[in-house]
């Protein structure tokens, strides 16, 4: 219900203020924008995405049934079981959905997006299995969702490569102040979750958990920054998440073959279901796209950029965080979009300015929540997403902010 509502506003507040520009500032250019608009990502929607999706989850699935066959997602449900029984108690332990899930975590945490998807969208289809309201998203989902939208990532690999891209003096050091913001996040939307759903958190389990993760980011940090310079944490970063991911297929294939299974034909039958799925969130896929488009391009973003500006010159503070804001107001809603807005502000401001980093920081600190709704709950047919989409932003919310006094701290 939530998702109708804001897609709703998209056109109607677009709508208001194309008609404020052309009968007030005499722009006839006004609704042909938003028109074009729409036609563009309506097509974007599909040759850009979704067609492009379909490869990936036409490879990612086959591989995952390869793993499947070969016992690897029992294998990681043994380990992280106690953990994600708690925080997902309506999954039973030795569920497949708890292995998919760990999966697209991991691809997450090397920022391999091409690999989290179709991870993603297959461990959704798992928990849908669990579902008893197959139109209403479950327990297990909304804190998935929230937790995928939360964008845990250890290693900001294209992020890194975009600054070096455009000249930054040091393109990692945005690298410290991502992890920390995403981790935030994280944090966040996970205990918001867990308070909504009366999850226990002062289990033993959950602690050791959560304390064992933050000593290994601490740890990982501190690596980074005491060990290595700025160019060697730019190529660790890349040799290390691109050889974890490539390792992937490799394992599944010796446990496959270890068990005798037939390989290619374990993955032809996990790839056939790729396509299919893709074509089903076309059509979701299309709709968020085209709405936040309209949006977007009635100026909306500008004015409100505008507005926060006033409200903070007033108040007295500093603004220099509030030209970096676009990335911020885009990242739930697209992250194309929102990766444009990073370059665009660093183009702008300078690579090496505070709100090039800022920018840069924002964009690793969060997920597309809004996109992540309608391509993983329209996969699975979930009509209601309950809190899933408030809980999504409240954890974007904290990661904005933890972004913006990490990067005060850092860049001053």
């Amino acid at each position: 219900m939530a998702l109708n509502y804001i897609w709703i506003a998209f056109f109607l507040i677009a709508f208001v203020i194309a008609l404020c520009k052309l009968i007030f500032l005499g722009d006839v250019d006004a609704f042909k924008l938003l028109v074009d608009g729409m036609f563009d990502m309506s097509k974007s929607s599909v040759m850009d995405i979704a067609l492009p999706l379909a490869g990936n989850m036409v490879l990612w699935l086959g591989i995952m049934n390869i793993g499947e066959q070969a016992g690897a997602m029992n294998f990681l449900a043994r380990i992280v079981g106690p953990f994600l029984s708690r925080l997902f108690p309506g999954v039973p332990k030795n569920h497949p959905a708890n292995g998919q899930m760990m999966m697209n975590f991991s691809a997450n945490l090397l920022g391999l997006d091409n690999a989290a998807t179709p991870l993603g969208l297959k461990a959704m289809g798992s928990l849908q299995e669990l579902n008893p309201d197959k139109e209403t998203a479950s327990n297990a989902q909304i804190m998935f969702l929230v937790l995928h939208t939360s964008g845990l990532q250890l290693l900001p690999v294209t992020i890194i490569a975009q600054r070096y891209i455009l000249h930054a003096k040091d393109p990692a050091d945005v690298f410290l102040p991502c992890i920390i913001a995403t981790y935030v996040a994280t944090v966040i939307g996970m205990l918001a979750v867990a308070i909504k759903q009366k999850i226990n958190l002062f289990d033993r389990v959950i602690l050791a958990w959560l304390g064992g993760m933050t000593a290994f980011i601490t740890l990982l940090v501190w690596y980074f920054t005491t060990q290595l310079n700025h160019d060697q944490i730019s190529l660790v970063s890349k040799v290390i998440s691109n050889t974890l991911i490539y390792c992937i297929p490799v394992v599944f294939i010796l446990g496959a073959m270890r068990k005798r299974i037939n390989v290619f034909e374990a993955f032809i039958d996990g790839a056939k279901e790729g396509f299919g799925v893709s074509v089903k969130i076309i059509p979701y896929l299309v709709a968020m796209l085209v709405g936040i488009s309209v949006f977007r391009n009635s100026g909306a973003l500008t004015y409100l950029n505008d507005g926060v500006r006033w409200l903070v010159t007033q108040a007295g503070l500093d603004t220099r965080f509030v030209d970096a804001l676009p990335v911020a107001y885009m990242k739930p809603l697209s992250g194309s979009g929102s990766k444009a807005m990073m370059i665009s502000t660093m183009q702008t401001y300078g690579a090496d300015s505070f709100a090039g980093r800022l920018g840069s920081v924002f964009n690793g600190s969060a997920d597309t929540t809004f996109y992540i709704v309608a391509l993983y709950f329209g996969s699975v047919g979930i009509k209601k997403s309950r809190y899933a989409i408030p809980f999504g932003l409240i954890a974007d919310l904290a990661g904005v902010i933890a972004a913006i006094f990490i990067s005060y701290l850092f860049f001053g």
